[in-house]
């Protein structure tokens, strides 16, 4: 019998749900803020020398949050220069919403806006067409590459875009989060459809070895609180099981035994800690700074 459950981003409107209930719930966005904060300065250090003008691609830029905050640190290192920020993102409301946000910020002065309602094959595979090669100082890749069809390409084609002191900047989970072991473990069970990949930074390392790139990652540690997914009926629970296991409607049409084989793992040591009558995923990040 064919299995009833379907692939979360399959469904976009409640993708975007669970992935807000996610964000609401996780230290995500703090995590990566404090690397912005503390550690994306050393890494920008360089990227703008000599230059007038700073291209910066943002790949699968979402509501523009992080990306406002990456230029902001960019422009503190290069007062007065000019930037160009190109958007890489296929949602047109997240386009809207990233809009909104650089509407209400004060500071963008000297800073140029472009958005592309595109994936990242898709603008890839345009500006191909286009015999297009625009050369960066700074693209970023933050928690996109699961959706890419060919990882090891895209990476090999948007590093091909690297200035000489340029750095690409990728942000996925770890291979030391809870992400690891739940999908090394279930992955197969879950209706991946070809949307979506699961893929940490264990697979990112063994990708840009073999392509012979220099890097160096950064550990963000991050959390995800899930103890509503322990409570029945919970609508937020609900939302964040879809949202762990890509599934739409997880907890109503996973067969029972996987059910309970998720539910279980999550809160084994190797995904989860309970602390306070909470259970805490581990959402811990890897930053991945790719020379050129």
């Amino acid at each position: 019998m064919a299995s009833p459950m379907k692939g979360l981003p399959s469904d976009p409107s409640r993708y975007l749900q669970s992935f807000r209930i996610f964000l609401a719930n996780s230290t995500e966005h703090q995590s990566m803020q404090e690397f912005i904060q503390k550690q994306l300065p050393s890494v920008v250090s360089s990227i703008g020398n000599g230059k007038s003008t700073i291209n910066v691609l943002s790949v699968g830029g979402g509501s523009g949050e992080i990306d406002l905050q990456i230029l902001s640190k960019i422009q503190a290192r290069y007062p007065g220069v000019t930037i160009n920020n190109e958007v890489i993102e296929p949602a047109a409301d997240q386009i809207v919403k990233y809009k909104e946000h650089v509407a209400a910020a004060s500071n963008l002065k000297n800073v140029n806006l472009t958005w592309h309602e595109e994936t990242a094959t898709e603008y890839q595979n345009r500006m191909n067409a286009e015999k297009k090669s625009k050369k960066c100082d700074f693209i970023h890749m933050i928690q996109v590459l699961y959706y890419v069809k060919d990882i090891p390409a895209t990476i090999r084609y948007f590093h091909s875009l690297l200035e000489k002191q340029a750095k690409l900047l990728i942000i996925v989970v770890s291979g030391t989060s809870g992400w690891e072991t739940l999908w090394k473990k279930y992955g197969p069970s879950f209706p991946i459809e070809s949307l979506c990949t699961y893929l940490s930074s264990y697979d990112i390392k063994r990708m840009l070895d073999s392509a012979g790139l220099k890097y160096q990652i950064h550990e963000l540690p991050s959390h995800l609180d899930i103890t509503n997914c322990f409570i029945e009926g919970s609508k937020d629970g609900q939302l964040l099981l879809d949202f762990l296991t890509e599934t739409c409607d997880f907890s109503k049409t996973a067969p029972s035994e996987l059910k309970h084989q998720v539910m279980e793992q999550l809160r084994k040591p190797e995904c989860s800690e309970e602390r306070d009558g909470k259970v805490l995923f581990n959402n811990t990040l890897s930053a991945i700074v790719v020379e050129p």
